[in-house]
């Protein structure tokens, strides 16, 4: 007999519990409700766009500020200069080596034929025979020495001062690692 009592006792010790908190509940209510009538947001209302007003695009007929004609008239007015290292590179016609950059060519080797020095290149998986004289690389790069594990050769190069200058440059022999 105990425990339906004891079950009695506990059921009306949860509804007292409950009733308590609903009235806690229901004022709380109350409270977030008035909270909510006596909030006024104040927010400025936004500006309006301004108008906008396009402009004509005036340079379609002038030159390209990036184009490779504006870089060539340049280059040729600075070889008309006095004491300029480009007129008479600007005036030769161009050799095949000198479309590759410096460091992607490879001397593999190097020959005498009938007492003058060549050195063997490797370019794009093609093999070159160069000589002194020859041009290669694209800073106007002149073959100047040919030894037996190296190329000599003098570059023409802008210095910060936007002046041409001569540049000394090697190429070394590359030994295939086995």
């Amino acid at each position: 007999m105990k425990r339906p009592a004891l079950n009695t006792a506990a059921l009306a010790l949860a509804a007292v519990l409950a009733a308590g908190c609903s009235a806690e509940h229901d004022e709380l209510q109350q409270w977030m409700e008035q909270q909510r009538r006596e909030a006024k947001p104040n927010v400025p209302p936004l500006q309006p766009p301004r108008k906008f007003d396009p402009q004509p695009y005036t340079s379609a007929q002038a030159v390209e500020p990036f184009s490779n004609q504006k870089l060539s008239v340049a280059l040729k007015a600075e070889a008309r200069g006095p004491n300029s290292l480009l007129a008479s590179e600007l005036n030769r016609r161009r050799e095949p080596l000198e479309s590759y950059p410096l460091d992607s060519m490879i001397m593999v080797g190097s020959v005498d034929k009938q007492g003058q020095p060549y050195a063997l290149l490797r370019v794009d998986n093609l093999l070159y025979q160069v000589k002194v004289g020859d041009y290669l690389g694209q800073n106007y790069g002149r073959i100047t020495r040919i030894a037996e594990t190296e190329i000599t050769l003098r570059e023409i190069v802008q210095d910060a001062a936007g002046e041409w200058i001569e540049r000394p440059a090697t190429l070394q022999l590359q030994e295939r690692a086995r």
